[in-house]
């Protein structure tokens, strides 16, 4: 049968060359013919010149010393952020000390009445389920810990969040000054932001909250800002004729038509506020995060997995909920919250006369010894020795030799401007001239900040664990949107891999594979490859079911209508996932650093140890300035999308 290809435009013209791609590419050729002899002949050699960067050592230095010098004596640390750490100690223990009065009965008929009224009797099951598991692995202060701290960072990122989102959704002025700043809280990785958290407020809880605020916020402010200007401009129109003032546009319609991305905002703050609080568990956070932390320190997997599922529990359940308060649906208001309220009151007071407010020690199950007797035998027949196929140790050192070591080299060994032509070429040919130039100009930092070397190294492995990531993700993507058995059997894998801890990853491939950068890229494709999977699954599904129609009405074949139809037109959620995939594999590279993955996250990882704040910064700086060109080089702008679509 004669081989099926979709339209190519309106005017009967590739796109390719409508889009002008080669034209670009054509032009920077070009210019890289003039510019590139020049600045190999003033600058030779592969490696950024030296002549070009910025020590910001001293400057850097200087403030963390004089931060040391006046935290007990200032008047800006003792009368102000001296009266915020107290109020957020303050805060958490309040919430802490009301979970604790409660007991595991309250705390638990509370939370099932809660999802019963907002989700159905279905997720209020799951959710007294949940927290009994909690207890039943032992971890019931912790998980209370956990989630004081949770219900603080919370509530104030939600608050800063929506705040941010107000400002950006009604002025596009402070939307255009906020992007940047919100681009650069959320690709900045947790250990950088560690450090001057803990200099101006030490290790403890207000460190771990304000840095959880600052990780969390962003997608609140975000999905805020995209709510409000995303409102229906008709309705908008017909309030306003009513005689509304500016307020009452505000409070009786934009923030009403948002009510989805708010809800949305809240979802995505509550797993990013979780994730952190494990993440912050290095600076004194206490709770389930330092149990993980705790467990990765002694590479004790049972310990960090009796920590770690109370953490999936616990965002899974929270994720359900809100998402269901979210989706629009109308539910049979079944209790009220004065009711649900009363019967808290009367579980913890009738717990506390039986058997007392804490979890029974004899109701306990200890999981960590038989998951280590487990981890011993895969690691004393899988680490080495097996036939043929090798253990987990050979297949490390395989990738890290055939994989790892030629991509770090080749990009060591390319001359500092051809990255930069690389950049800008890949850059343009998805965007605008002004998103090759943003992810030049990023590129270019990095060497600047003098850190071009580590910076290659991150990014080979960061390079190694996407191409890894999507094999894997696309391939398990596409079985997932063509059939509904296999979607409903990955969901619950996918939850759970999706809300697992990111330390929680590196236990057992270490194990497994020891130490090094291997492990560390096994880690980042296990946690990126779930959201590669949904993205791509979803972008497949949501393909116009007239389209594959047509080809099944021409004969296609299934291989036919999925390489010719289904894969082309969801060419967005594809670039989508690519992009999702880089900036998850990213953050886990970092965290790498822990466990030998060398590089920017070793320098970040080594800065909060040893309170470099010099080196720490740094690192950081060059891996937003690396998140930066990397999002900029997987995703297309706006109007490129527009323009293609």
């Amino acid at each position: 049968m004669a081989t099926l290809s979709l339209p190519t435009s309106s005017t009967g013209k590739p796109r390719v060359l409508k889009s002008r791609t080669a034209g670009k590419l054509l032009l920077l050729a070009l210019v890289a013919a003039v510019l590139a002899p020049w600045a190999a002949t003033h600058w030779p050699g592969a490696g950024w010149p030296h002549d070009l960067t910025v020590s910001l050592t001293k400057p850097l230095t200087s403030a963390s010393n004089w931060v040391i010098d006046n935290r007990d004596t200032h008047p800006l640390f003792l009368y102000f952020f001296g009266y915020v750490s107290n109020a957020v100690v303050l805060a958490v223990r309040a919430v802490y000390l009301t979970l604790l009065a409660a007991g595991w009965a309250g705390v638990t008929v509370f939370g099932a009445l809660v999802a019963w009224r907002v989700a159905g009797v279905r997720l209020a099951a799951g959710t007294a389920i949940a927290f009994l598991a909690c207890g039943a692995l032992g971890m019931w202060v912790p998980t209370m810990q956990t989630l004081a701290l949770m219900v603080v960072a919370v509530l104030a990122s939600v608050v800063v969040g929506a705040l941010l989102g107000l400002a950006a959704g009604l002025s596009d002025r402070l939307d255009r000054a906020l992007r940047p700043v919100l681009d650069t809280m959320q690709v900045l990785p947790a250990f950088a932001y560690l450090l001057p958290v803990v200099l101006v407020f030490g290790i403890g809880v207000p460190a771990a909250v304000l840095a959880t605020v600052v990780y969390a916020a962003p997608p609140m402010a975000r999905l805020t800002a995209l709510g409000l200007r995303g409102a229906d401009p008709e309705v908008l129109e017909a309030v306003e004729s009513l005689g509304a003032t500016r307020r009452q546009r505000l409070l009786t319609a934009r923030i009403p038509l948002a009510r989805g991305e708010l809800l949305l905002g809240l979802n995505q703050t509550i797993m990013m506020a979780l994730s952190m609080a494990v993440i912050a568990s290095v600076i004194g956070a206490g709770g389930l995060g330092d149990r993980v932390y705790q467990a990765l320190a002694s590479v004790d997997v049972g310990q960090a997995l009796a920590a770690g599922i109370p953490i999936v529990l616990l965002a899974i359940i929270l994720d359900r909920v809100t998402a269901a308060a979210g989706d629009g649906t109308t539910r049979p208001k079944t209790i009220g919250w004065a009711y649900a309220l009363a019967v808290t009151v009367a579980a913890a007071l009738a717990t506390r006369l039986l058997h007392g407010l804490d979890w029974p020690t004899g109701w306990t199950l200890d999981i960590a010894e038989p998951v280590n007797r487990a981890v011993d035998w895969m690691t004393n027949h899988l680490y080495s020795g097996v036939p043929v196929v090798g253990g987990t140790a050979d297949w490390a050192g395989h990738f890290t030799t055939w994989v790892l070591d030629p991509v770090r080299g080749g990009l060591q060994w390319l001359p500092w401007w051809s990255v930069l032509l690389i950049v800008a070429a890949l850059a343009w040919s998805i965007g605008t001239w002004r998103t090759a130039l943003t992810a030049v100009l990023a590129m270019a930092a990095i060497g600047v900040l003098g850190v071009w070397e580590p910076a290659l190294d991150t990014l080979s492995q960061v390079l190694a664990a996407v191409a890894v990531t999507l094999v894997l993700g696309v391939a398990t993507g596409i079985a997932a949107a063509r059939s509904d058995r296999v979607e409903r059997a990955l969901r619950p894998v996918l939850d759970v891999f999706q809300t697992m801890p990111q330390f929680v990853y590196l236990i057992p491939v270490v194990a497994l594979f020891g130490v090094g950068r291997a492990p560390a890229v096994a880690a980042a494709v296990v946690y990126a490859l779930p959201a590669v999977v949904r993205i791509t699954a979803q972008g497949l599904r949501q393909v116009d079911p007239a389209a594959l129609e047509s080809a099944r009405s021409l004969g296609a074949t299934g291989r036919q209508q999925l390489w010719q139809i289904q894969l082309p037109l969801a060419k967005r959620s594809l670039l989508l996932a690519v992009n999702q995939g880089v900036v998850l594999v990213l953050a886990v590279v970092i965290v790498g650093g822990l466990v030998g993955g060398g590089a920017l996250g070793y320098s970040v990882v080594f800065g909060l140890a040893q309170g470099d704040l010099a080196t720490g910064l740094v690192a950081g700086a060059g891996i937003v300035c690396l998140g930066l060109m990397l999002d900029r080089v997987t995703q297309p702008t706006e109007r490129r999308a527009k323009k293609g679509a």
